[in-house]
């Protein structure tokens, strides 16, 4: 594989739902590596509302409020802990070493009762060998087998 230069996409997504981040490029020999992401409340000054996580996918439908680790298309995860009276956490991020995306990626969202949620995305791109974009193809695309 070689490198063709490093990306970054960012926006806000809406609470709850899916949101595609357009990457193909029509050709099948390019192809992204996630590096990292992050994710943040809109609103800093309420503290209940900056609890956040969040959800990368390869597909529409893998993303959701639940984190499943074992389903392939699910490539990285990120939460936010605010300040609550019950308790504070860590902040959360890890991206699958692994990942490799050829068309598409999907973000899902979960704002804790706000309408939107901050997202932030680092990438690499790179040149890829046919074989290399059909198995990443394949990979991202497969179902969980239970």
């Amino acid at each position: 594989m070689k490198k063709i230069g490093n990306y970054t996409v960012r926006g806000k997504a809406q609470d709850d739902k899916v949101t595609k981040v357009m990457l193909f490029d029509g050709r099948f020999d390019t192809a992204y590596k996630i590096t990292k992401f992050v994710v943040a409340g809109v609103n800093t000054s309420s503290p209940s509302t900056t609890d956040v996580n969040g959800c990368l996918a390869t597909t529409e439908d893998a993303p959701s409020g639940n984190w499943d680790f074992s389903d392939q298309r699910q490539i990285g995860w990120s939460s936010l802990r605010g300040i609550e009276a019950a308790a504070v956490g860590d902040d959360f991020s890890l991206i699958d070493s692994d990942n490799l995306v050829v068309e598409d990626l999907f973000v899902y969202v979960n704002g804790n009762g706000s309408t939107h949620v901050n997202y932030y995305v680092e990438m690499e791109k790179y040149e890829v060998t046919n074989w290399q974009g059909a198995l990443a193809m394949v990979r991202n695309n497969a179902q969980n087998v239970e």
